[in-house]
């Protein structure tokens, strides 16, 4: 097999959670680039038009879905609505997920239980309606998209620190399980990324410096700088093609080294 034809992902079906925007949107994006047919779902309406004239600006034939991605039932009809019209899943990317910043004393029991639900348990709900059709076809890639947090802990994040080091763990028990029907289920570890919502955290103060929480995470940075969702580009397509079919159960940390730095000595 050419090097080239090893990162193909020609006649393959992607569904990207949470593909309407940000890190999904773009893994969905490079997916597409790659040759796969592109399922996404979001939760409105109008976040699933919005998303389609995105993907159509870049040239991208995606097909949307509103599902919520926590409820079996929707996520069963979502999964044969695209096996009617794409075929079965080829790559599931579990990305759908949320985040809330309370101090755990603060924090109620139903919003821990909401980021929970849907950065652990959705994951879940997900692989369970796709893995069948992948052990059918005898071949299925699933990324989950676990986060720096699934190895260290860090103040007001006690939930979903919680739920991505239990996505850490259900990418090995799926690997665990599956591997013998050449399913691959790996995750991504983004560090962090230049996104909308992380806009106002790296904008400029009035005096020209750089805000505190910036420069925190650019000291702790080996390379330096914060990601780009295009930074997450070749790791994503490289974990959904054949040449990653002996790597499983890993989680790939797409951090700029954050994760290996102890940082700088205080001076």
């Amino acid at each position: 097999m050419a090097y080239t034809d090893m990162f193909s992902l020609q006649g393959k079906v992607a569904l990207v959670t949470g593909g309407s925007y940000g890190i999904g949107f773009t893994i969905a994006a490079a997916y597409a680039k790659a040759g796969a047919a592109i399922a996404f779902n979001c939760r409105s309406q109008a976040h699933l038009e919005e998303a389609l004239a995105v993907y159509r600006q870049q040239g991208i034939d995606a097909h949307g879905y509103i599902c919520d991605v926590t409820d079996e039932t929707a996520v069963r009809a979502m999964v044969a609505d695209i096996t009617a019209t794409l075929g079965s899943v080829d790559i599931l990317v579990n990305n759908a997920g949320i985040i809330k910043r309370i101090p755990m004393c603060d924090m109620e029991a139903d919003a821990f239980r909401q980021v929970v639900d849907i950065d652990l348990v959705a994951p879940f709900i997900v692989s369970k309606a796709v893995i069948p059709a992948m052990i059918k076809k005898g071949h299925g890639k699933i990324i989950n998209i676990c986060s720096m947090m699934s190895e260290v802990g860090r103040e007001t994040v006690s939930a979903y620190a919680a739920a991505k080091g239990g996505v850490k763990m259900l990418t090995r028990n799926i690997c665990s399980e599956y591997g013998s029907a050449n399913i691959q289920c790996n995750g991504i570890g983004p560090g962090y990324i230049a996104t909308p919502q992380t806009a106002p955290l790296r904008q400029r103060q009035p005096d020209g410096s750089r805000h505190l929480f910036d420069r925190f995470i650019i000291s702790k940075t080996p390379a330096g700088r914060w990601g780009e969702t295009q930074d997450l580009e070749g790791p994503a397509v490289f974990l959904a093609s054949a040449a990653s079919d002996f790597v499983n159960g890993q989680i790939l940390y797409v951090d700029g080294g954050i994760l290996a730095y102890l940082g700088k000595q205080p001076e």
